[in-house]
């Protein structure tokens, strides 16, 4: 038997004080002078034997009753064989890790598992009663973690706390828990607890966590029935343009990740809070599935979309989030030296909403309006050199497009010199004037290229096989992709990616002379899908996981601070403002999004809207989602964990937190049998017995 607190019995020397007054009874004998037998009253004797041995009785009853009250407040317990040192003295630091990530919202028997690893801590900590040293650690890693204190406080604690949106590894776990007892007392054995469902998508590499020898670590999985979870895993749309009073298709694949069939499950589409659009799929266990859906917007700009459906009983993912860009300006910079009679790019470009276009001579332009464009056409322009050939290369390094359309007779040797240095090698020219006979077929489009995959959808066989006639006056190799060629595989269009831009060349001029592709159907869609591509296709949202973001800013300022700021909705209440870590590259911002530990412990990142804001104005809308692997329904059974810490004697792992009584198996296995409720029983029965000796034994 030992004593979790054996300074208590310094209290057996209060059995001294009934032992005295026993010994030496001090009672005096009273006379009574009366002058009339008549007044004797009747006096019941006793002898002297009698008296002797109740007063023994009661002293013995009063020793007892106060050796076990102090036995009780020692607390006398039986050790449990797995019961280290320093386990009950309070030494060590007792740190109970409650799992609070979003997969903790999933239910079993009606209660969710985060409710039931409340309950249970709740109770444990009943066993660390007279402990100062407990700790509780959540996912929010927040400065309430560091405190060790009392379990009073931990369970006042326990009361408020809710769903974290930041899950982490088991890894970190361990790291911030060994860091924060380590800090309280370096030398002292300190016992870790694990509350979780133990979540295959986020608890990280487990296997290779390795526990110090010194440490107990204590695992408790929360887990139920494998449980049914829908959440949409992605959505885009079926054009790269969303064009404002037109109909528009966007997809969203939606993934079930239980073991049964989702079946009829409804799926709705909001814009601007408005629902606009709705669908119903069958989903296949473990299989995605894709909705359409055909949508309209009246007006130019950002719009707030989301995807929602009901899916019990985890629903924190039931609503996804995104933003969609209608009509999008286009900055196109039109430079000529040669142009064509009939303008042709000024045709596609000039008359259509979608595009900024300008046209200058190559000669007479600001090269600072470089860095405003997207696409840069040169037509007819003989040399690149100089100022304007030193602009043109920081354009592409900065992630501008160019597109070339030779002259009649370029100068082979320039324009080596400027295409070299971005990978295209052996610049011929064709030193041919312009005949009909030196035309060449163009060949049909490769339709499983992606560049013209939903351009040519509608377009019969019939008319893709008469395709245009051009004659190149130059060649050049080392290309990336070929866009168009001739039939005798001679390349006609090519796209050659730098590090951040784009080069498409074009082996002919535009001149009707040199042919007519410029006047063919495979012209406009071409120039199209070139000027679309020349434009960051922006995703339609973003993850809180990704760590950064970069999005294109037009006449980004390059001193100027942005924030983000939450837009509040229904399902986002949170109002918060954020300067997240940021850094500016030619037109384009990225973003480091914060981590939850450089929050302070009153902002909370929400899935919803984010507007990016300089000195007050919106600049853009952004969209930002938790990621997905809190959806994802697998968890490490306690034979796995077994498994995983096979080697480590130190650890024990529980079959289930519902299965039998936990706190009383642990209590059981690692603190042993408590004695001093037995004290209180034996204290108190010794006290009636003193009470009963002293009323009713008489004689």
């Amino acid at each position: 038997m030992q004593f979790l607190f054996p300074s208590f019995l310094w209290g057996l020397l209060a059995i001294s004080v009934p032992i005295i007054i026993h010994l030496f009874n001090f009672r005096r004998t009273k006379k009574v002078f009366f002058t009339n037998v008549a007044f004797l009253k009747a006096v019941e004797t006793e002898t002297s034997s009698f008296r002797r041995i109740k007063q023994w009785l009661i002293l013995a009853a009063r020793v007892l009753f106060l050796i076990f009250l102090a036995l009780a407040f020692a607390q006398p317990f039986l050790p449990a064989k797995n019961a280290g040192p320093n386990r009950l003295s309070g030494l060590g630091v007792s740190s109970l890790y409650l799992d609070n990530s979003l997969s903790m919202q999933n239910t079993t028997e009606n209660k969710r598992y985060l409710d039931l690893a409340v309950t249970k801590i709740d109770e444990l900590l009943t066993l660390f009663s007279q402990s100062p040293n407990v700790q509780l650690v959540t996912n929010d890693f927040s400065g309430e973690d560091q405190a060790v204190t009392n379990t009073t406080k931990v369970k006042d604690r326990l009361t408020s706390i809710g769903l974290s949106p930041n899950p982490r590894t088991f890894e970190n776990v361990y790291k911030r828990q060994r860091s924060l007892a380590q800090k309280h007392n370096a030398s002292a054995n300190n016992q870790f607890f694990w509350f979780s469902d133990f979540q295959k998508s986020t608890a990280g590499d487990m296997k290779q966590l390795k526990i110090d020898s010194l440490d107990k670590l204590f695992l408790v999985p929360v887990q139920g029935k494998t449980s049914q979870n829908v959440y949409v895993d992605s959505v885009w749309l079926a054009s790269p343009f969303i064009r404002e009073m037109q109909n528009n298709v966007l997809y969203v694949k939606v993934f079930n990740s239980g073991d049964n069939d989702v079946e009829k499950l409804p799926v709705k589409l909001f814009i601007d809070n408005a629902q606009a659009s709705t669908a119903s799929v069958d989903i296949a266990p473990n299989s995605s599935a894709t909705a359409t859906f055909n949508f309209t917007v009246k007006d130019k700009g950002f719009h707030k979309g989301k995807v929602s459906f009901d899916d019990q009983p985890i629903t924190f993912d039931n609503d996804y989030y995104f933003v969609l860009d209608a009509s999008p300006v286009i900055q196109v910079l039109h430079l000529y030296q040669q142009r064509s009679a009939a303008d042709y790019i000024g045709k596609v470009f000039d008359n259509d909403s979608l595009f900024a276009y300008h046209s200058y001579s190559a000669s007479n332009v600001d090269v600072g309006q470089f860095k405003n464009a997207n696409l840069i056409v040169l037509e007819g322009v003989e040399q690149v050199s100089g100022t304007f050939r030193t602009s043109l290369e920081e354009f592409i390094r900065q992630g501008g497009s160019l597109l070339v359309f030779p002259p009649a007779r370029p100068d082979a040797e320039d324009y080596s010199q400027f295409l070299g240095g971005f990978g295209i090698q052996g610049i011929s020219v064709n030193n041919q004037p312009a005949l009909p006979q030196s035309q060449l077929p163009i060949a049909e489009p490769n339709r499983q290229n992606p560049f013209y995959a939903d351009v040519f959808e509608r377009t019969t066989l019939q008319g893709v096989a008469n395709t245009p006639l051009m004659q190149p006056v130059w060649n050049w190799s080392g290309v990336g992709e070929k866009i168009l060629t001739f039939k005798n595989q001679q390349n006609f269009i090519t796209a050659t990616n730098t590090s951040k831009g784009k080069i498409y060349i074009s082996a002919s001029p535009l001149e009707r002379t040199y042919g007519n592709f410029a006047e063919h159907a495979f012209f406009v869609p071409t120039m199209f899908k070139i000027a679309s591509m020349s434009v960051r296709q922006e995703r339609a949202a973003y993850n809180f996981s990704e760590g950064s973001i970069t999005v294109d800013i037009p006449n980004v300022k390059k001193n100027a601070t942005y924030k983000l700021k939450s837009v509040v909705t229904e399902a986002n209440t949170n109002n918060i403002e954020i300067i997240p870590i940021q850094r500016i590259s030619g037109n384009q911002l990225t973003l480091e999004l914060p981590k939850a530990t450089q929050l302070s412990d009153n902002q909370i990142l929400e899935s919803g809207y984010y507007e990016l804001q300089l000195d007050g104005k919106t600049e853009k809308l952004l969209a930002l989602n938790h990621d997905n692997d809190e959806s994802k329904m697998e968890f490490y059974t306690p034979t796995e964990l077994k498994s995983f810490f096979a080697g480590q004697k130190n650890v024990t792992i529980f079959d289930n937190l519902l299965d039998g009584d936990f706190v009383k198996t642990f209590q059981e296995n690692n603190i042993g049998t408590p004695l001093w409720k037995y004290c209180i029983i034996f204290a108190l029965a010794f006290l009636l017995a003193e009470i009963l000796l002293i009323r009713f034994m008489k004689g």
